[in-house]
Order: structure tokens, then sequence, then C-alpha cells
């Protein structure tokens, strides 16, 4: 028999990657997302008529008690979220609702109507915080110090105590920065490598707009906040093979996913501007109003629970990935300005 899967946050990268995945693997798909975020997504054209969408919003409980009611889904995964951390501070009542309740919605939702379904949640590194160890893994202590993560922490902890109580299979991916072309423009290796692509091209103020409403590209330059933090960034498309093995375990655990090599950010500039025959320090400047209140501290991966446990390790190195990344957006603005 075919499985059936269900995404919820299919216009988000990881659902799309996902959802490309499952359907290689013979699944069919259900994408649930609101009906303007589907419609507006230019990157789900890549699915075709492969994935059968549900249009609902997912701090609605009769939206996800309709999908469940019309689909047999046999797993849900759930990237549904507010996914920005810096931006949580000023959506901090939102990022609650739909980073924390709704993911509690669907855990009693399921629980009640899809009682045998297989659950992924999709927790994150920024639980951790200020970290307290390093490397992090699935025993290193959480200290959330944005809304994003300590509504990420609620829904996570949530997802454990309908483990232990109730039974219900739910599998948590604390996954580290990952990244594609797939990825949201807004994120900081989305900027970075949309810098690159403007300086390779010698656009100096560029089309495409930051979080304020100017241009990410003015006068030649990129801002960014600290260039000092560090982060574990891998490739999303290794990422959510990881995702798809936690389903595929007899019992439901808790798993770190990430390279375990730690890059600041300006050493990712340096990557990727060099990868381009550029001296990023040409083209990059700091920006105190990209600052964050709080900056989480230097995250990096211990993976060897999902190594042992799944078999995984990261495919993709960091180089190769921006590399991608910085190729697809030359591309998208050759189109944009009618270059062959």
């Amino acid at each position: 028999m075919q499985p059936m899967a269900i995404i919820f946050g299919i216009t988000s990268q990881d659902g799309l990657l996902l959802s490309q995945l499952l359907l290689k693997k013979g699944y069919t798909v259900i994408g649930f997302g609101r009906s303007a975020s589907i419609r507006d997504n230019q990157n789900l054209a890549s699915l075709g008529h492969k994935v059968q969408f549900f249009n609902g919003d997912v701090t609605d409980g009769d939206s996800i008690r309709a999908a469940f009611d019309q689909y047999p889904v046999s797993e849900i995964y759930n990237f549904a979220a507010q996914s920005r951390p810096g931006e949580s501070w000023r959506l901090a009542l939102e990022t609650g609702e739909v980073n924390a309740m709704a993911a509690h919605r669907l855990f009693d939702l399921a629980l009640h109507l899809r009682p045998k379904a297989r659950i992924y949640q999709a927790s994150s590194s920024e639980m951790f915080g200020l970290v307290r160890q390093s490397p992090q893994n699935e025993m290193t202590p959480f200290n959330p110090i944005n809304p994003y993560a300590v509504a990420k922490t609620y829904a996570h902890n949530m997802a454990r105590i309908y483990r232990e109580t109730y039974g219900s299979y739910i599998s948590c991916g604390i996954l580290f920065n990952h990244e594609s072309r797939y990825r949201a423009r807004h994120f900081l290796c989305q900027k970075v490598t949309y810098g690159v692509a403007c300086a390779k091209l010698g656009i100096i103020n560029s089309p495409d707009k930051n979080e304020r409403d100017e241009p990410l590209v003015r006068g030649a330059k990129l801002s960014l906040g600290n260039l000092g933090a560090e982060r574990d960034w891998g490739f999303a498309g290794d990422y959510v093979e990881a995702i798809w093995l936690m389903l595929q375990q007899p019992k439901p655990e808790d798993f770190v996913i990430g390279t375990g090599l730690k890059h600041s950010v300006a050493e990712m500039c340096e990557i990727a501007y060099r990868s381009a025959g550029l001296d990023w320090r040409h083209h990059v400047i700091s920006d105190t109003r990209f600052l964050r209140p709080l900056e989480t501290g230097s995250t990096v991966a211990d993976a060897s629970k999902a190594r042992d446990i799944l078999g995984w390790t990261p495919k993709t190195s960091f180089k190769d990935m921006l590399r991608d990344m910085i190729a697809a957006h030359i591309e998208r603005l050759k189109l944009q300005n009618g270059a062959p």
C-alpha cells in the first residue's frame, strides 16, 4: 500500500525538499498551508501536480481536524512556524501561537484522529540559547533566550509529554542551521549569497529588499549584524533525509542533526565571496540595526546519535552549498534583468 504523508508548512524550504524526497520514495504527499502562501510560492511549481494541497491554517484546529478527517495519513511532518528568531521579538505573541500552541494542538488532534500516525516535530538548535556545553547533543540542557526558541522548547517538551503519557509516536529533530537555494531570502545565508551574486554582476542597488524595506545591497554594500556570531551550517537537502529516517525507526526518539563544524558569519562571507573571486571586506559592513537584543551562543552539533542509529551523515560541504546558492541567485537576477 502506498504510504501517505501530510506536511504542515509545505511552503517552507524543508517542506519542499521533503516533498521531493517522499515523492521519489513513492509516497502520496499532502501539502497543508494557507492558500495565499501556496499560491504565491514559486518554488512549489517544481512539484507540478504531484502534491495534493490542503488549504488551512495551522493555528486553526478545525483546519487540522478537516485534513485528518479527509486523509488517512501514516506520517505527519510539522514544519509550520514563524521561522525567524530575530523577528520573534517583534512578533512574540504570533510566534508563541504558531510555534508552540499550534504544535500542541496538532499533537492532541492527531492523538484522537490519527493515533497510529508517526509525527515529526521540527525542533531547533536555537533552544540551546546561551549554551552550557559544546558541542550540543540530545542531553544538553536548553537555555532559550528569544521568543522563537522559547516557543520551540515548549513544543519540544509537549512532544515528549505526549510520547511518554499517551504513547504517541512523535520524534523531534533538533536541527542546526540548514540552508539551500530554497531558503527564504531573509535568512542570513541567503543574504550573504545574494550579496555575492550582486557583486559578481556589478549590481550597486539590489532589487530585493531587507526587513527594513531597503535594498539588500545598497551602494554595493551588504549590511549584516554580528559578524562574529558562530553557527553550525549544513545543507537542507541532506537534513530532510535524516528527518525521514527518524520516522522509520521502531520507536520515537529525538535526534540532533548538524555537521559538527562551526563557522562565523565573517568566515561565511570570506568563503562565499572568495568563491566568486572577490574580497568580502570590500562588500560587507556590520550594521548595529541588525543585531539581536540577545545573541544565541556558539552552537555546534554532536550528531553521533543520528550517525549511530539512523546511519546518517551530511554529504554536502559548506563551500558547495554556498556555491549552489550563489548560482541560483545569479540565475534569478539575470532573468530579472532580461539577460539571456
